[in-house]
Parts: structure tokens; C-alpha cells; sequence
């Protein structure tokens, strides 16, 4: 979608068109739908974020930069409405601190290349409190402080959490390397790769530098 036509449906929505509300929601739906599948458990889930998520847009739509990329403005507000439906459904207590992350050997693995789907599918898999902290840590470049403050846990906490994704990361990618061109999967049909264009390669140092920062 070029500039000018965004700009167009942005103008539009503002004044409450919903022709240009359709219109904007299918072209940004699989760009929302994957940010919330990296948080959500299942699809169903997934909709159920981006759909809030959208309402935010919409309802917020006059705050919007049109000299800022659309995207990150949408991207952030699936992040936060996705966080938001964490807190709001969290059943699991943070009870544990990070004292000392006992840290794997890199030798101990082959190096195997992922793909960025591949990674995902993983990511999928992990627990959902391993599962968000590493997606704000990684993915979305947060810091443990900053993390801390939007889940209301202590930075010892989101250590600990992105600690124990990492070495469940590590566990899987070696189960991979033991069956080539498999991951091991649990049986989920309702979590789907992301698709994510023109994305490189990353390989387990990816993983082995998250707990660095």
C-alpha cells in the first residue's frame, strides 16, 4: 500500500468511514495477527487480542504521526493490548529470583541455522510467562526494567523467566539437529508460522545473546 492511499484511509477512518475502517483493518490484519500469535495461546486467542487491538487503533486513530511509519504505531499497540490480556488472564505467580544463570556450553550444540518461522514455531511452544518475556526482551528490544514495570515483576524475575525460555530454546533446537528438517513440535493447529518477508536467517547464537543485554 503506498503512502498516499494510507493516508487517504487514515483520513477516512478519522471521520468515521467504514468502508476505509475495512479497508485498513484487511490490509494491516496479517501484519496484527502475527504479533499477537508471539503472545497468544492459540488463534482463537489471537483474534480475540488483535480485534482489541484494533479498536484501540480506531478509537486512537487521531493521535497518529501521518509523518511516522504507520506500522510501528500499530505494531506498539498490539504489543501493549497483547501485555494488557496477559496481566488481565495471568494465572501463574513470578515467584522465583535469577541469582546465577547457569549458562550451557555453545559447543555442546551443532550449529544449525533457523529460519525466522522455524524460531517462531519454537517460540510458540514455550511456556506463556517464558514465552512473553522473551518476545519483549528479543523481539521487541525491551529492557528487564522496562519489562518489569509493564508486568509488575522484579528484574531478578524477568532474568529468571528469560533465562529458563533460553535453555528450553537450546533443548529444542538440539532435539531439531538430532532430526533433520523436523522441529519437535507439540500438536497445536492453531498456532501458525509468522511470515515475515526478506528476514535473515538466525542461527542459535541469536538465542545464546539474548542474556547478554
Amino acid at each position: 500500500m503506498g503512502e498516499e492511499e494510507l493516508h487517504q484511509l487514515v483520513r477516512g477512518c478519522l471521520k468515521d468511514d467504514r468502508l476505509c475502517q475495512k479497508l485498513l483493518y484487511k490490509a494491516f490484519h496479517g501484519f496484527a495477527i502475527g504479533i499477537c500469535l508471539r503472545y497468544a495461546n492459540n488463534r482463537y486467542e489471537a483474534s480475540e487480542i488483535m480485534n482489541q487491538g484494533f479498536y484501540k487503533v480506531f478509537k486512537n486513530l487521531s493521535k497518529y504521526d501521518l509523518a511516522k511509519p504507520f506500522k510501528a504505531w500499530l505494531g506498539r499497540i498490539m504489543v501493549n493490548t497483547s501485555i494488557d490480556y496477559y496481566r488481565a488472564n495471568l494465572k501463574v505467580a513470578y515467584t522465583e529470583e535469577l541469582d546465577k544463570a547457569e549458562h550451557l556450553n555453545d559447543t555442546e550444540f551443532a550449529d544449525k541455522n533457523l529460519n525466522y518461522n522455524e524460531l517462531l514455531d519454537m517460540i510458540s511452544q514455550l511456556p506463556r510467562a517464558y514465552r512473553t518475556i522473551f518476545n519483549l526482551f528479543a523481539i521487541e528490544g525491551y529492557t528487564h526494567e522496562e519489562i518489569g514495570e509493564m508486568l509488575n515483576i522484579s528484574v531478578g524475575t524477568s532474568k529468571s523467566n528469560l533465562h529458563k525460555a533460553r535453555e528450553k530454546l537450546k533443548i529444542m533446537i538440539a532435539n531439531s539437529n538430532k532430526t533433520p528438517g523436523t522441529i519437535n513440535k507439540q500438536a497445536n493447529d492453531n498456532i501458525v508460522p509468522i511470515n515475515h518477508k526478506n528476514t535473515p536467517n538466525l542461527s542459535i547464537s541469536f538465542i545464546n545473546n539474548v542474556t547478554k543485554r
